[in-house]
């Protein structure tokens, strides 16, 4: 009894490998774009862009999980997020998110945007809303993401994104775009999308001949305030 469940799990892992490892069929997995989006790093980089909405029910399961995901990608890749504008009341939740990326708070914001809007239904897209709501978080540097909002290039962000969600046609969310040019097709099973979303990373890498980076080195945690102290003395 043993051995056949040793053996059943042994086919299941190896079925689930070979599933995981299985190439993508346009139409079925990604489409390509008619029009690419041009990536805002170089062509050495690969560009995971998602169009979302603060707003959005699929976004807010998704977006822990994406985040969750960005921690292992390779070094040439990178995750960028665009705030749909469908309507004029979105451009508020578009300079909301412009300031979350410019503030480099997003893995720290974005779960308690997401429960604001998603779950208590409070208006973030109004200004004087936003802020009185900002200066009673403590998860996250509150501050620094009111000062991102407030900064003279934040309306233009927030404009620049309806000009994306516009000239792309960005009819649904979440939208997400490998390389500025494969857009993945998601059945609902977020943490599957992931092995999409890795695939065509390496379809893109393999069109403009980069090679793999190597893996990144795991995070060791020190043990102790003296360990501290003596790493940052040998730097």
């Amino acid at each position: 009894m043993k051995l056949k469940t040793i053996l059943l799990a042994t086919a299941t892992a190896l079925t689930l490998a070979t599933q995981a490892n299985a190439a993508l069929v346009e139409g079925t997995d990604y489409t390509v774009l008619p029009q690419p989006i041009p990536q805002i790093q170089p062509d050495d980089k690969v560009e995971v862009l998602e169009f979302f909405g603060y707003f959005c029910v699929h976004c807010y399961h998704l977006d822990p999980i994406l985040l969750k995901h960005t921690r292992s990608f390779p070094s040439d890749t990178y995750l960028r997020t665009e705030h749909v504008v469908w309507q004029p009341e979105h451009l508020g939740l578009a300079r909301l998110a412009a300031a979350v990326t410019s503030s480099g708070l997003k893995y720290q914001a974005n779960p308690e945007i997401f429960k604001a809007v998603y779950e208590q239904r409070i208006n973030l897209g109004d200004t004087d809303t936003f802020k009185k709501w900002a200066a009673n978080q403590k998860s996250f540097d509150s501050a620094k993401l009111v000062a991102a909002y407030d900064s003279f290039s934040n309306p233009a962000q927030a404009k620049k994104m309806e000009e994306l969600t516009n000239m792309y046609q960005i009819s649904g969310t979440p939208t997400i775009i490998v390389g500025g040019k494969y857009q993945a097709k998601f059945s609902g099973d977020w943490n599957s999308a992931m092995n999409t979303i890795d695939q065509l990373v390496e379809k893109v890498r393999g069109e403009r001949g980069l090679k793999k980076p190597a893996a990144k080195a795991p995070v060791q945690a020190l043990k102790s305030k003296g360990a501290l102290i003596a790493k940052s003395a040998n730097k």
